[in-house]
């Protein structure tokens, strides 16, 4: 069973990536998606960077120019990626417009095209993320021509999220909430296709959902979760994997080095682009408020992590102390 985070724009770059790993050593970690003409054109350092604390870890390529997603895939593995994944389930408009992203599912032929001259140029996994169908199309027919004619190409490994997508209609955000979650569906790929790697994503927010779902398929994503409670990967983690929880000290201390390191290097100006991935970190507890409250308000500086928890460690010492306690 594979554990993984998923791709998530704005929020899974390589700071919340090297924050995400502190608390999970065994998730596999996804970048945001990037797109080939970024790569191509643009400054490749910028986005292909990591730190190798980060890996196992998997690029994510937005594009369907068979020649650009392989120029892409192969910068990926040259850079040190141990996986290329193809976005096919994106629903913005502006992916549609660059004809990226869940719109390309309608395009099945063209995407096994994309992932065949992929796998040629590379010799790490190439995969793909979808959705289980889009727009009006019935989803079991849709998914499963989708999955045929790209895995017969020899793509062994499918991300779903188990909704549909609405191209027309529903902002990404209504995407992630309004669709029905169709988990059925997923397991019964997975029985039909027992030869490939199916796994899970969409809504798995709890340990209870993954038991539920841990014997069906062959790897499960987090989603919002990860990144609105950051904990839930060590409780995985132990779970699963019978990881010992990090203490919160640790996670601070670790962080505030990073922190300072990414400054005096100059490869960031301002201490928020690392803190804002951690807002979620003390969520539910005693105390969380005053933490997330701490990291917005505080002036910038190579310190704030550390005052921030120290705010956190008052609030939360005033809750257990008082009376009502």
């Amino acid at each position: 069973m594979e554990f993984s985070v998923a791709p998530m724009m704005d929020w899974t770059d390589r700071h919340c990536r090297y924050f995400h790993r502190l608390l999970a050593p065994n998730i596999f970690l996804y970048t945001e998606m990037v797109t080939t003409g970024a790569l191509i054109f643009g400054d490749k350092s910028r986005h292909l960077d990591f730190n190798e604390k980060e890996s196992p870890l998997a690029l994510q390529l937005g594009g369907s120019s068979a020649e650009d997603l392989a120029k892409s895939a192969r910068l990926g593995e040259d850079w040190g990626y141990d996986e290329v994944n193809l976005n096919c389930g994106c629903p913005s408009d502006r992916v549609q417009k660059g004809r990226f992203g869940a719109c390309l599912m309608a395009e099945p032929d063209l995407v096994a095209t994309c992932i065949k001259a992929m796998q040629d140029v590379v010799n790490i996994p190439v995969t793909v993320k979808c959705r289980i169908a889009i727009d009006e199309y019935e989803e079991e027919p849709f998914l499963y021509e989708f999955i045929k004619k790209v895995s017969d190409i020899g793509c062994k490994t499918f991300i779903v999220h188990a909704r549909k997508a609405w191209l027309k209609g529903l902002s990404p955000k209504e995407n992630r909430d309004i669709p029905p979650l169709n988990y059925n569906l997923i397991y019964k790929l997975k029985n039909d296709f027992p030869e490939l790697s199916v796994h899970l994503n969409g809504g798995v927010n709890s340990i209870k959902a993954i038991d539920e779902a841990i014997d069906k398929v062959d790897g499960i994503m987090i989603g919002r979760e990860a990144y609105q409670n950051p904990w839930f990967l060590a409780e995985i983690e132990k779970t699963y994997f019978e990881t010992e929880l990090p203490r919160e000290e640790y996670i601070i201390t670790e962080m505030s080095h990073y922190l300072k390191s990414m400054l005096e290097s100059g490869e960031i100006l301002r201490p928020r682009n690392v803190t804002r991935h951690m807002t979620g970190l003390f969520k539910g507890t005693p105390g969380g408020k005053a933490w997330r409250q701490a990291l917005s308000t505080l002036p910038e500086s190579p310190d704030m992590i550390e005052k921030a928890y120290e705010a956190y460690l008052a609030k939360n010492s005033a809750v257990h102390n008082s009376p009502s306690a």
